[in-house]
């Protein structure tokens, strides 16, 4: 009897032990908090015009140099930024920022999260730029930035600015590399909420010669695509259409090679002269492009034994006047959000076989689906009354930017999420905490 009563006991005892075992592992489970960190717009510089496009007007802002954390809905659906940078709470929504210079030139960029990393392949340090390049920092404290530039004459010296809390710097493009046709940069910030944007603006004494967003990419890569190359076709009585430039850069040390691979409705082919053609590490290269190509835009695609970073400079006519494009590789493409009220870009898809599936929000709320499928390359123009890209789905391997045209000039916008959503652990309430 004895030792059935300490059977028993000895079974309670263990059923005790497990039930607390399973309790103490419920407790430890982890919680996470995910949210859509607050994105930047570029400042607006003197004598530009500049209006980001916002798919709610219940979207919240602040101004950069606001001291403040009080934020205000935007209350339309297209803002004029006077002068101040824009941090936009988006949650997830990319917004599009659309700049131009009366008579002279426009063009289009993302209003993005803090970056670790920003390569922008562009621009001129030469007598003819009125470029500049801009550093955000929407932070609360003080930032410190390295920009590390490369030319034609190869790695120039390290510089580093110091930024304060909720302020931005303008950079002249001229004093990166003084004298130097070819600009590639790179910015890494040590610390800071740090945003980079690069203005590309030429002219010759009062004459105007276009200019563009340079938009960037976080890092060099042995594959890249350029989804969006705009070509314009000549008109009757003209011999050549746009000309476009290609420049590239391998920034590591060692030499390297490339091949170019043009991908057009008319097929996909490589152009002569860049097929395993070599290139010196460190040094900017540019090479003429000239397809022959029946379509208004195209496709190229980059590869190389070591990580390079590329863009094509594309002239295009509006209204009579000269401008030109910058467009650069893009990231694959993923399901995201993308605000567009105000614009009607077309849209440029990339692969080798594409497969999206979409949804347009109009500004009426009204939501429309469709599919864009094909080959090598496929175009779609955007409603003009939409006020909202969502995609849905992509297929492997897909790339896509727009081109939008506007009575002030030509512009070039990447189809990628401005933010990411980030995951924070919460910590969980402890008694051992107080009672160890």
């Amino acid at each position: 009897m004895k030792f059935k009563s300490s059977l028993i006991s000895l079974v309670i005892l263990a059923s005790a032990f497990s039930v607390g075992s399973v309790i103490h592992v419920t407790a430890k489970s982890n919680n996470f908090s995910q949210t859509y960190p607050a994105v930047v717009c570029p400042p607006t510089l003197n004598g530009l015009n500049s209006q980001v496009s916002i798919a709610s007007s219940q979207v919240r802002y602040q101004r950069l140099e606001n001291r403040s954390t009080k934020t205000i809905p935007f209350r339309t659906l297209r803002f004029p930024v006077q002068k101040d940078s824009l941090v936009i709470t988006a949650d997830g929504v990319t917004p599009t920022i659309w700049q131009s210079r009366s008579g002279s030139w426009a063009g289009g960029t993302i209003c993005s999260g803090p970056s670790s990393s920003q390569w922008f392949v562009g621009g001129s340090a030469n007598v003819t730029t009125k470029g500049y390049l801009l550093i955000v920092n929407s932070g609360l404290s003080d930032a410190v930035v390295d920009i590390q530039s490369y030319s034609e004459n190869g790695k120039q010296p390290l510089q580093s600015i110091n930024l304060k809390s909720k302020s931005f710097k303008q950079i002249a493009l001229d004093s990166l590399a003084p004298g130097d046709k070819s600009l590639a940069v790179h910015i890494t910030p040590r610390s800071g909420r740090i945003n980079s944007f690069m203005i590309d603006e030429q002219g010759a004494g009062l004459k105007a010669l276009g200019g563009d967003f340079v938009n960037s990419y976080p890092d060099a890569s042995r594959t890249i695509v350029i989804a969006a190359i705009p070509n314009q076709l000549p008109k009757k009585g003209q011999k050549a259409s746009s000309a476009h430039t290609l420049r590239i850069l391998s920034p590591g040390e060692v030499s390297t090679n490339f091949t170019a691979e043009i991908l057009s409705v008319d097929g996909r082919f490589i152009p002569v002269g860049l097929s395993s053609e070599p290139i010196e590490g460190g040094i900017v290269s540019e090479f003429v492009l000239s397809p022959k190509i029946s379509a208004s835009a195209f496709a190229l695609r980059i590869t190389s034994p070591e990580p390079i970073i590329a863009s094509v400079s594309s002239s295009v006519t509006i209204g009579g006047r000269k401008d030109f494009v910058w467009s650069t590789s893009t990231p694959q493409l993923k399901p995201l959000n993308l605000a567009i009220t105000g614009l009607s870009p077309l849209i440029v898809f990339a692969g080798d076989s594409i497969n999206v599936r979409l949804q347009i929000t109009l500004v009426n709320k009204k939501k429309i689906r469709t599919s864009i499928t094909g080959s090598d390359i496929a175009t779609w123009r955007v409603p003009e009354n939409s006020r909202l890209i969502t995609i849905i789905s992509a297929s492997k391997d897909i790339y896509a930017a727009g081109l939008v045209a506007s009575s002030n000039g030509y512009g070039f916008i990447p189809l990628e999420s401005g933010s990411s959503l980030t995951k924070v652990e919460i910590p969980n309430s402890n008694i051992r905490v107080l009672n160890p």
